[in-house]
């Protein structure tokens, strides 16, 4: 288990987004049609489905919306979206990955390219960065839901591999094929959880001085606020200065 906090930027971004409460329900809207469309509408019958629908009651989406987005996924003419992950590069080499889900593959592609481009980054082909990152089960829960002790103690109890504590949050890690019942376990515990989901976890860092990070977390913001855009991970820290200095 590791004692320090390697996500300071998912717990930023996460902030960033809260601002862009339509567009984010939007996002949330659309993994729930699609996760719908590929399997059962039944949440108790689709893991996938499940997940999306938890992470949008995380993030406090009405259950009229939640119930329109599976409806929507039945309708015969209804928008057909497809799963889009693109991979690059960004200022100081950092590795970012970015999953999509798009009706049109060659304008959302033109639009990420562009985004890369115009941040001093560059796309590269699928594979390119993502054999940095490792495919796991993420559970996020607020800070002041248990201490650092206590929510240590529960991620071991429930199966997870690594639980990860800061002023942003606690951040436990699993095998992604167990994020179903390690995040059952914990919800007994401590209740729903503020985020379930499958997450690219970099396993190294690269450390960024000030005005490159500054750099990285606009290349990001731009990026997310892409309407095809569903999650960007990067393998990148940020200090305290910056974090404060884009939180201003």
């Amino acid at each position: 288990m590791a004692g320090h906090s390697q996500f300071k930027n998912i717990m930023f971004r996460k902030g960033a987004q809260d601002k862009k409460r339509a567009k984010n329900f939007s996002k949330l809207a659309r993994e729930i049609t699609v996760a719908a469309k590929m399997g059962l509408p039944d949440p108790t019958m689709n893991p996938r489905l499940r997940l999306a629908i938890q992470a949008a009651r995380a993030q406090n989406m009405p259950k009229d919306n939640i119930e329109r987005a599976i409806k929507k996924s039945q309708e015969s003419d209804g928008e057909g979206f497809e799963e889009v992950r693109y991979e690059g590069f960004g200022p100081g080499g950092i590795g970012i990955i970015v999953e999509t889900l798009t009706d049109n593959r060659n304008r959302t592609a033109g639009e990420v390219r562009s985004i890369f481009a115009k941040h001093g980054g560059n796309l590269g082909e699928t594979g390119a960065v993502s054999f940095m990152f490792d495919r796991c089960g993420l559970i996020g829960y607020p800070a002041e839901t248990a201490s650092e002790e206590e929510m240590l103690e529960a991620a071991i109890e429930a199966g997870a591999d690594d639980c990860v504590s800061g002023p942003g949050g606690h951040e436990l890690y699993c095998p992604a094929e167990e994020l179903h019942a390690v995040a059952g376990a914990l919800e007994q515990r401590f209740g729903e959880a503020s985020a379930t989901r499958i997450a690219w976890r970099p396993q190294t860092l690269t450390q960024s001085d000030a005005e490159t990070g500054e750099k990285i977390i606009r290349m990001i913001e731009a990026l997310e606020d892409n309407d095809d855009v569903q999650n960007v991970y990067a393998n990148f820290d940020i200090s305290e200065d910056v974090l404060e200095k884009l939180s201003a």
